[in-house]
């Protein structure tokens, strides 16, 4: 079994208490971290990696993004998956050439452009179209649906989306930030995997939680980073004393 091949698989058939959960890992650091924890798999959160480089969300660029995927990658012997936003307006044959060269096994690809802006739907899928077609199998397509963070929230929208990326060929759909009570119906109008956002500070559901409400796998943003800088915040201002 490949490595894509062995991520597509730790997708499929999990009990509902026992979604995958999929820490982010920002360094080649944390990245063993996790993996020597047990954890199957990686997921890059673009945001955690941008900190670490020193940049704001969404202002570090393909190369950079790229270049710290493959560190990552190399790091552990587990299948990684990278947040690479919207695609950094590659073409999906450039694309999917670049991931793969780095050492993924998926990727994330959100509807929305720099700005906070949604994409047209309809174009959106057709370039998930186009990355799944020219990926052949060799890379786990996660789609990101913006509804909940740039549009208008609505859940029948954010179905609607989902559908037509699904259709695309996409292998999962990640609603991000759609409210627990919503991922039951989302989970019904939605084939296939469906990603969830734990998030670690608010006293929001937890990952198990999660998954009763219908998450095939969790992941957590940037959150275990900004866990770490606090931690690290925490350990320096006991170092005069």
């Amino acid at each position: 079994m490949s490595t894509v091949e062995e991520f597509r698989a730790l997708h499929l058939r999990r009990a509902e208490d026992d979604p995958l959960i999929l820490p982010g890992p920002w360094d080649a650091a944390s990245a063993r971290v996790f993996a020597e924890a047990g954890f199957p798999a990686l997921a890059t959160p673009s945001a955690g990696v941008a900190a670490s480089l020193g940049y704001a969300d969404g202002a570090t660029g393909a190369d950079l993004m790229f270049a710290a995927v493959a560190r990552i990658a190399r790091a552990v012997d587990v299948p990684v998956s990278a947040d690479v936003e919207d695609g950094y307006g590659l073409a999906p044959e450039e694309l999917v050439e670049r991931l793969l060269g780095a050492g993924a096994v998926g990727c994330n690809l959100e509807d929305s452009q720099p700005g906070g802006i949604l994409k047209d739907q309809h174009e959106h899928a057709e370039y998930l179209a186009e990355v799944c077609s020219v990926a052949a199998g060799r890379l786990f397509v996660n789609a990101r649906v913006d509804t909940f963070v740039h549009g208008d929230g609505d859940p029948e929208r954010a179905v609607e989306r989902a559908t037509l990326y699904t259709a695309a060929g996409a292998d999962c759909v990640y609603p991000i930030l759609a409210p627990p009570d919503v991922l039951p119906l989302l989970r019904a109008g939605v084939e296939g995997p469906l990603n969830a956002l734990a998030l670690l500070d608010d006293g929001g559901p937890s990952p198990t939680a999660l998954g009763r409400l219908g998450a095939t796998r969790v992941t957590f943003g940037p959150g275990l980073q900004r866990r770490a800088v606090a931690a690290l915040r925490e350990i320096t201002a006991g170092l005069g004393s």
